[in-house]
């Protein structure tokens, strides 16, 4: 009777789809060995926010993927279980070989991500409909978050698992403290939205910190020499609290610091401003506005006018 019974049960029972049982079963795989801290090792662990990445994704059976950081494998299981074509960059040698055993349909790269070519995965541009994602490493989330904003244009989205403070850095809003260099960039290049928060307990080790995951979809190109706007920002936001004119002025002395009062420079407050004695104090605002208070159009304008200061300067003949 029993077995009977058992054998009802497992014909009523729902069966698990093929990509949630992947997934879970690559989440429960025990460890290699201790993840080892010299790479910022923190491997995702939490069967629902898998889910949640993965429904955020919606990925297409033609979607090529640029994994970062794949781990033990549990998300790319997962990316593989949707059809997608996975190129999964590992650092960990080990990892990377263990990955190439469990799931040989994925390209395993085994490499520091700062050091690889992008442009050589990616291919040729148009050729593939490429997504990004990956669970980055705290200690290099920065510097490769600047990595893939140049490749934006060349992708069609990409979502990064990253500290927390750095997703609020990521779409901080000018006047606020956590705008800064890295808030220009990439909202310079891309048009940023934080999905959803997870929590320390969702990781194995835990980190010390939240993590939050972020979309990032390229912005319309905008004309911008990109050289002095690297320039422009590291000068203004090592003095913060110091004037914007006085930041330029340690750049280029002699730059004509006029074009200060534009109005693009603040958002356009002068423009909005119907009184003229608003549209003045706009101005005024302006030329003595500090770092945090400038928009991502406002420092574009000031890139390029110091690049044309530069050249204009470059060009004039020598005085003896």
């Amino acid at each position: 009777m029993k077995r009977a019974d058992a054998a009802q049960a497992r014909r009523v029972a729902p069966r698990a789809s093929p990509a949630l049982a992947t997934a879970a079963t690559n989440v429960a795989d025990p460890m290699p060995r201790r993840p080892n801290k010299r790479f910022g090792q923190h491997f995702l662990t939490d069967a629902a926010v898998l889910e949640r990445i993965a429904a955020a994704l919606r990925l297409a059976p033609e979607d090529h993927v640029v994994e970062i950081g794949p781990g033990t494998g549990a998300l790319t299981a997962r990316l593989l279980d949707e059809g997608a074509r996975v190129v999964a960059v590992e650092v960990d040698a080990n990892l990377a070989a263990q990955l190439r055993r469990r799931l040989p349909a994925a390209e395993i790269i085994t490499a520091d991500a700062l050091r690889v070519c992008w442009k050589d995965v990616l291919g040729a541009p148009g050729a593939a409909r490429w997504r990004v994602v990956g669970n980055l490493p705290y200690n290099i989330a920065t510097p490769l978050l600047g990595q893939w904003f140049a490749l934006a244009g060349q992708v069609f989205d990409m979502h990064f698992m990253v500290q927390a403070e750095v997703a609020a850095r990521l779409a901080a809003q000018p006047r606020t403290k956590a705008y800064g260099r890295l808030s220009v960039l990439a909202q310079l290049h891309c048009r940023i939205e934080r999905l959803f928060d997870v929590p320390p307990s969702s990781f194995t080790p835990p980190p010390k910190v939240e993590s939050s995951f972020v979309r990032l979809v390229a912005a319309p190109p905008v004309a911008c020499d990109l050289s002095a706007l690297s320039q422009v920002l590291r000068v203004c936001f090592s003095m913060r609290r110091k004037t914007l004119s006085h930041a330029v002025r340690s750049l280029d002395r002699d730059m004509d610091l006029g074009f200060l009062n534009g109005t693009d420079l603040m958002g356009d407050l002068a423009a909005e401003s119907k009184s003229p004695s608003a549209r003045h104090g706009a101005r005024l605002a302006a030329k003595h506005a500090r770092a945090e208070e400038l928009t991502v159009s406002g420092f574009v304008a000031l890139a390029n006018r110091y690049a044309e200061a530069r050249r204009s300067r470059q060009a004039a003949p020598c005085r003896r």
